[in-house]
């Protein structure tokens, strides 16, 4: 397992967000970075957790959070486990009253509750490996990517959040 850091959200060319994950020891434009593709709540869900955005009401992760604290549990971790036929799999490592639990996850709630709690993020060797491509972000991209990310919040309405 390599532990990880969210390096980004992006869109691909076709439109689709995809959340970046790069090795934390490794610097931007240098090494490789994990893309999974996501779906546009998740990424929106991710960028204000890394973003620390105000959002109008809690989102799905932020009422995780508060559940896991009412019920006085806490994330030590998330991995993402393994790809199978394109699919990513994650797991989120709980500590609770009754002992560490394992949870099945999709990796984006996975990555959105680490980012909130502040828990590791962690991913299989053979995921890297898989599915790993280089690292080729330049700074005028994570420029361009943090404008971006501003503009959605300066429009984003609390009706966009609702189901």
């Amino acid at each position: 397992m390599v532990q990880v850091r969210v390096a980004g959200v992006a869109l691909d060319a076709s439109g689709q967000h995809v959340v970046l994950l790069k090795p934390i020891d490794e610097i931007p434009g240098d090494g490789q970075v994990l893309p999974i593709w996501i779906g546009q709540l998740e990424a929106t869900s991710i960028l204000v957790a890394i973003e620390r955005a105000p959002v109008p009401r809690p989102l799905a992760h932020d009422l995780m959070r508060s559940l896991l604290g009412a019920l006085e549990g806490e994330v030590t971790r998330v991995e993402v486990t393994r790809i199978d036929d394109g699919t990513f799999y994650a797991e989120i490592t709980l500590v609770t009253a009754s002992g560490v639990k394992v949870v099945d996850a999709r990796p984006s709630d996975a990555v959105a509750l680490a980012s909130r709690v502040g828990a590791g993020i962690w991913v299989a060797d053979a995921v890297i490996a898989e599915a790993g491509v280089p690292d080729v972000l330049t700074e005028v991209d994570a420029a361009e990517r943090l404008d971006e990310f501003k503009r959605f919040l300066d429009d984003v309405e609390p009706e966009d959040f609702e189901a």
